[in-house]
Protein backbone atom coordinates (compact mmCIF):
# COMPACT_ATOMS: atom_id res chain seq x y z
CA UNK A 1 0.00 0.00 0.00
CA UNK A 2 1.57 3.55 -0.54
CA UNK A 3 -0.25 6.82 0.91
CA UNK A 4 1.01 9.75 -1.09
CA UNK A 5 0.43 13.35 1.17
CA UNK A 6 1.08 16.45 -0.97
CA UNK A 7 0.86 19.94 -0.11
CA UNK A 8 3.07 23.63 0.30
CA UNK A 9 5.50 23.69 3.32
CA UNK A 10 4.19 24.82 6.67
CA UNK A 11 1.20 22.56 6.04
CA UNK A 12 2.21 19.62 8.20
CA UNK A 13 3.07 16.98 5.77
CA UNK A 14 6.40 14.95 7.59
CA UNK A 15 4.95 15.71 10.75
CA UNK A 16 1.57 13.82 9.45
CA UNK A 17 3.46 11.55 7.34
CA UNK A 18 5.94 10.29 10.20
CA UNK A 19 3.29 10.10 12.84
CA UNK A 20 0.67 8.27 10.68
CA UNK A 21 3.50 5.70 9.38
CA UNK A 22 4.24 5.25 12.93
CA UNK A 23 0.65 3.87 13.47
CA UNK A 24 0.48 2.35 10.69
CA UNK A 25 3.58 0.09 11.33
CA UNK A 26 4.83 0.77 7.55
CA UNK A 27 8.00 3.07 6.00
CA UNK A 28 7.88 6.48 6.07
CA UNK A 29 9.42 8.15 3.01
CA UNK A 30 10.43 11.74 2.96
CA UNK A 31 11.04 12.63 -0.46
CA UNK A 32 11.79 16.30 0.33
CA UNK A 33 14.67 15.17 2.61
CA UNK A 34 16.16 13.29 -0.58
CA UNK A 35 16.53 16.99 -2.35
CA UNK A 36 17.72 18.24 0.72
CA UNK A 37 20.55 15.61 0.45
CA UNK A 38 21.49 16.27 -2.90
CA UNK A 39 21.26 20.26 -2.24
CA UNK A 40 23.98 19.72 0.57
CA UNK A 41 26.50 17.51 -1.49
CA UNK A 42 26.45 20.38 -4.22
CA UNK A 43 27.03 22.83 -1.41
CA UNK A 44 29.60 20.06 -0.03
CA UNK A 45 31.32 19.71 -3.92
CA UNK A 46 31.20 23.21 -5.03
CA UNK A 47 28.85 22.53 -7.68
CA UNK A 48 26.99 25.37 -9.86
CA UNK A 49 23.30 25.10 -8.46
CA UNK A 50 21.98 26.92 -11.60
CA UNK A 51 23.68 23.55 -13.84
CA UNK A 52 20.87 20.96 -13.85
CA UNK A 53 23.03 18.57 -15.90
CA UNK A 54 26.08 18.86 -13.23
CA UNK A 55 23.16 18.42 -10.50
CA UNK A 56 21.50 15.48 -12.46
CA UNK A 57 24.78 13.48 -12.61
CA UNK A 58 25.40 14.12 -8.71
CA UNK A 59 21.68 12.51 -8.10
CA UNK A 60 22.71 9.84 -10.46
CA UNK A 61 25.63 8.93 -9.16
CA UNK A 62 24.96 9.54 -5.55
CA UNK A 63 21.34 7.69 -5.18
CA UNK A 64 20.17 9.15 -1.44
CA UNK A 65 19.15 6.33 0.97
CA UNK A 66 16.69 6.55 3.82
CA UNK A 67 16.66 4.51 6.60
CA UNK A 68 13.92 3.08 8.14
CA UNK A 69 14.77 4.93 11.59
CA UNK A 70 14.68 8.24 9.83
CA UNK A 71 18.24 8.71 9.13
CA UNK A 72 19.23 10.01 5.74
CA UNK A 73 22.52 8.68 3.83
CA UNK A 74 24.49 10.33 0.28
CA UNK A 75 27.45 9.07 -0.31
CA UNK A 76 28.22 7.29 2.52
CA UNK A 77 27.49 10.10 5.32
CA UNK A 78 24.56 10.61 7.57
CA UNK A 79 23.28 14.20 6.62
CA UNK A 80 20.27 13.88 9.00
CA UNK A 81 20.69 16.99 10.84
CA UNK A 82 22.85 18.97 8.27
CA UNK A 83 19.85 18.92 5.48
CA UNK A 84 17.64 20.87 8.13
CA UNK A 85 20.30 24.13 8.29
CA UNK A 86 19.29 27.52 6.90
CA UNK A 87 21.64 27.34 3.93
CA UNK A 88 19.52 24.41 2.75
CA UNK A 89 16.50 25.30 3.04
CA UNK A 90 17.09 28.64 0.67
CA UNK A 91 19.08 26.43 -1.94
CA UNK A 92 16.89 23.47 -2.17
CA UNK A 93 14.48 25.19 -4.26
CA UNK A 94 17.01 26.10 -6.71
CA UNK A 95 18.13 22.59 -6.94
CA UNK A 96 14.65 20.47 -6.92
CA UNK A 97 13.82 22.35 -9.97
CA UNK A 98 15.92 21.16 -12.36
CA UNK A 99 14.22 18.93 -14.50
CA UNK A 100 17.36 16.61 -14.86
CA UNK A 101 16.79 16.27 -11.26
CA UNK A 102 13.77 15.86 -10.37
CA UNK A 103 14.11 12.60 -13.63
CA UNK A 104 16.86 10.99 -11.38
CA UNK A 105 15.26 11.58 -7.86
CA UNK A 106 11.56 10.30 -8.97
CA UNK A 107 13.07 7.39 -10.52
CA UNK A 108 14.70 6.53 -6.95
CA UNK A 109 11.77 7.62 -5.12
CA UNK A 110 9.99 5.09 -7.20
CA UNK A 111 12.22 2.32 -6.71
CA UNK A 112 12.10 2.82 -2.53
CA UNK A 113 8.10 2.86 -2.87
CA UNK A 114 8.09 -0.64 -4.60
CA UNK A 115 10.30 -2.03 -1.89
CA UNK A 116 7.77 -2.07 1.09
CA UNK A 117 4.79 -0.16 2.35
CA UNK A 118 4.74 3.47 2.86
CA UNK A 119 3.57 6.77 3.58
CA UNK A 120 5.06 9.07 1.05
CA UNK A 121 5.29 12.82 1.35
CA UNK A 122 6.04 15.64 -0.96
CA UNK A 123 5.09 18.04 -3.65
CA UNK A 124 4.31 15.96 -6.58
CA UNK A 125 3.77 12.50 -5.17
CA UNK A 126 0.18 11.51 -6.36
CA UNK A 127 0.37 12.80 -9.94
CA UNK A 128 3.99 11.90 -10.76
CA UNK A 129 5.66 9.82 -8.41
CA UNK A 130 2.75 7.39 -7.53
CA UNK A 131 -0.28 7.94 -9.42
CA UNK A 132 -1.92 5.10 -8.45
CA UNK A 133 -1.50 5.53 -4.85
CA UNK A 134 -3.95 3.98 -2.74
CA UNK A 135 -4.82 6.82 -0.57
CA UNK A 136 -4.00 10.05 -1.99
CA UNK A 137 -3.90 13.28 0.35
CA UNK A 138 -3.44 16.72 -0.09
CA UNK A 139 -2.80 18.99 2.65
CA UNK A 140 -2.88 22.48 2.89
CA UNK A 141 -3.51 25.72 5.40
CA UNK A 142 -3.57 29.20 5.72
CA UNK A 143 -0.61 31.35 4.82
CA UNK A 144 -0.27 32.42 8.05
CA UNK A 145 -0.59 29.51 9.65
CA UNK A 146 2.20 28.01 7.91
CA UNK A 147 4.68 30.72 8.05
CA UNK A 148 4.06 30.35 11.82
CA UNK A 149 4.91 26.64 11.93
CA UNK A 150 8.22 27.35 10.26
CA UNK A 151 8.88 30.36 12.52
CA UNK A 152 8.63 28.01 15.01
CA UNK A 153 10.48 25.08 13.17
CA UNK A 154 13.46 27.77 12.25
CA UNK A 155 13.46 30.12 15.61
CA UNK A 156 17.21 31.25 13.35
CA UNK A 157 15.47 32.57 10.73
CA UNK A 158 13.78 36.06 11.72
CA UNK A 159 9.50 36.33 10.77
CA UNK A 160 10.02 38.43 7.66
CA UNK A 161 13.05 36.59 6.01
CA UNK A 162 10.93 33.36 6.71
CA UNK A 163 7.77 35.10 5.47
CA UNK A 164 9.90 36.10 1.79
CA UNK A 165 11.50 32.37 1.61
CA UNK A 166 7.82 30.86 1.97
CA UNK A 167 7.11 32.75 -0.27
CA UNK A 168 9.48 32.20 -2.64
CA UNK A 169 8.98 28.53 -2.06
CA UNK A 170 5.68 28.29 -3.07
CA UNK A 171 6.88 30.15 -6.13
CA UNK A 172 9.17 27.75 -7.00
CA UNK A 173 6.83 24.69 -6.38
CA UNK A 174 3.76 26.37 -8.28
CA UNK A 175 4.38 23.95 -11.43
CA UNK A 176 4.56 20.89 -9.82
CA UNK A 177 2.46 21.39 -6.82
CA UNK A 178 -1.10 20.80 -8.31
CA UNK A 179 -3.01 18.24 -6.34
CA UNK A 180 -4.32 14.87 -8.16
CA UNK A 181 -7.87 14.88 -9.35
CA UNK A 182 -8.67 11.97 -6.78
CA UNK A 183 -6.82 13.29 -3.68
CA UNK A 184 -8.78 14.29 -0.71
CA UNK A 185 -8.09 17.62 0.67
CA UNK A 186 -7.47 18.47 4.77
CA UNK A 187 -7.16 21.96 5.92
CA UNK A 188 -4.76 21.10 8.99
CA UNK A 189 -5.35 25.47 9.86
CA UNK A 190 -7.17 24.42 13.23
CA UNK A 191 -6.43 20.97 13.75
CA UNK A 192 -3.93 19.32 15.45
CA UNK A 193 -1.70 16.52 14.39
CA UNK A 194 -3.54 13.89 15.31
CA UNK A 195 -6.93 15.17 14.01
CA UNK A 196 -4.90 15.15 10.26
CA UNK A 197 -3.67 11.21 11.71
CA UNK A 198 -6.69 10.16 12.56
CA UNK A 199 -8.54 11.55 9.52
CA UNK A 200 -6.23 9.93 7.32
CA UNK A 201 -6.25 6.79 8.89
CA UNK A 202 -10.07 6.58 8.13
CA UNK A 203 -9.31 6.69 4.54
CA UNK A 204 -6.82 4.09 4.60
CA UNK A 205 -8.98 1.49 6.67
CA UNK A 206 -12.10 2.55 4.16
CA UNK A 207 -9.37 1.41 1.21
CA UNK A 208 -8.58 -1.95 2.94
CA UNK A 209 -12.32 -2.61 3.33
CA UNK A 210 -13.61 -2.08 -0.23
Amino acid sequence: MIIAIDGPAGAGKSTVARRLAKRLGIRYLDTGAMYRALTWLALRDGADLEDGDRLGGLAAGHPVSLESDGTVVIDGEDVTVAIRETRIDRAVPIVARHPQVREVMRERQRQLAHEADAVMEGRDIGTVVAPTADVKVYLTADEGVRAGRRQAERPDIGADALATDLRLRDESDAARMQPAADAVFIDTSELDVEDVVDRIAELVLAHRAS
